[in-house]
């Protein structure tokens, strides 16, 4: 086999009737590959446009609000029980709001309710006196109590603050959105967990001591945190809210009493109970 050599022709230039290059491409197409060039992704002839935004009815609208880490939580949740000295959407819910920890304070607030009263009926069933009459009562969980806990919870901790969030924008006062609101009625019934495990003790004297002071602890932190949004209206009767606010506040935690820390199926131990002839 015989090679020969070619010698190459370094005086080859453009010209008419030379080889010549020319780009087929749009402008539209040639300025995207420049772009790809330069360090910006591209894919080709078609370059990728910037992300549509989702709308309010897509789940991928609601993704950031429940992308947060436990331990931010459980900060956002303790922080509640303490005395602030700075509101609390500034110092604890940035730089942004959650709709994760609020969620699950109610849906465990829901449970704890309704297992702890139930136990709580337990312990005053074993602890009564057995020469009592009542003693032979069979003891019987009420599971509707779950139910009455959903609807109770869920109205006062999701409903009540989405509504005062209307309110305000109809009033036209917007100085905090639908997701603080939320957040802020959310993490602020967390104390009612605690002493719903608390309220086990078969004393009603106790039961009513813890009760008013968790109703302190979360009516103190919810107007701390109202009460300077409704400032802001320029018509000074908006802030009368905070007066059916606290009405309101007080009514959910005689609620809690009634239907769940008060429940002597055969017989209370220690002081009688002050609502006992309501039941």
């Amino acid at each position: 086999m015989a090679y020969v050599q070619i010698e190459s022709d370094d005086r080859m230039e453009e010209g008419p009737e030379r080889l010549q290059f020319q780009s087929f491409l749009s402008t539209d197409a040639r300025a995207a590959n420049q772009e790809g060039g330069n360090g910006a992704p591209s894919s080709g002839y078609f370059s990728e446009g910037p992300a549509k935004p989702s709308g309010f009815w897509q789940l991928e609208y609601y993704q950031p609000y429940f992308d947060v880490d436990t331990k931010t939580v459980l900060r956002r949740c303790y922080t509640t029980l303490l005395p602030h000295t700075q509101n609390y959407l500034s110092a604890h819910l940035t730089p942004s709001a959650d709709l994760y920890g609020p969620f699950w304070t109610l849906t465990t607030l829901i449970f704890s309710l309704f297992v702890f009263s139930s136990l709580a009926s337990s312990i005053s069933a074993y602890l009564s006196d057995p020469a009592d009459s009542s003693a032979a009562v069979v003891l019987e969980y009420d599971f509707g109590l779950l139910s009455t806990a959903v609807g109770l919870v869920y109205a006062y901790g999701l409903g009540v603050p989405v509504l005062l969030w209307l309110a305000l924008r109809y009033l036209g006062v917007g100085e905090w959105s639908v997701i603080e609101a939320v957040a802020v009625w959310g993490y602020g019934q967390f104390v009612w967990i605690p002493v719903a495990l608390l309220n086990v003790i078969p004393v009603p004297i106790v039961r009513w001591v813890l009760t008013g002071v968790a109703s302190l602890i979360s009516g103190w932190f919810l107007v701390a945190n109202v009460y300077p949004i409704l400032a802001t209206a320029d018509a000074k009767p908006v802030r009368l809210i905070i007066i059916v606010l606290a009405a309101m506040h007080a009514a959910v935690a005689l609620c809690f009493q009634i239907l769940f820390f008060s429940y002597y199926p055969t017989g209370a131990v220690g002081p009688k109970d002050p609502i006992a002839t309501l039941r």
